[in-house]
């Protein structure tokens, strides 16, 4: 079995900066895609970004590209989320996940293999 466990959320001021983390346990999933959605109060889970594989391409959403950074540590069996310039707009509880399938799976999050139970981000204006 496989768990993906998240921290760093907390609170910080629109414009600041923050870094969540997603360590795995369980067996190897490094040949897994790796990456994070959210979800707002009140709204539907959504795509943030994620990290292939086999040659680290990275894709994110509109929402958060250029502010957004990820990156993995396959030694830690980590991935990070580098977030800058958060908006208001950015609080969410922020899932971790991962995935055996082609990437065009995380632009809708159905079938997803893993889960971590999330992390809350909360911006203030």
């Amino acid at each position: 079995q496989v768990q993906l466990v998240e921290s760093g959320g907390g609170l910080v001021q629109a414009g600041g900066s923050l870094r969540v983390s997603c360590t795995t346990s369980g067996r190897t999933i490094r040949n897994y895609n790796m990456g994070w959605f959210r979800q707002a109060p009140g709204k539907e889970r959504e795509f943030v970004v994620v990290i292939r594989w086999s040659d680290g391409s990275t894709y994110y959403a509109d929402s958060v590209k250029g502010r957004f950074t990820i990156s993995r540590d396959n030694a830690k069996n980590t991935v990070y989320l580098q977030m800058n310039n958060l908006k208001p707009e950015d609080t969410a509880v922020y899932y971790c996940a991962a995935d055996s399938q082609p990437i065009s799976r995380w632009y809708h999050g159905y079938g997803i293999d893993y889960w971590g139970k999330g992390t809350l981000v909360t911006v203030s204006s």
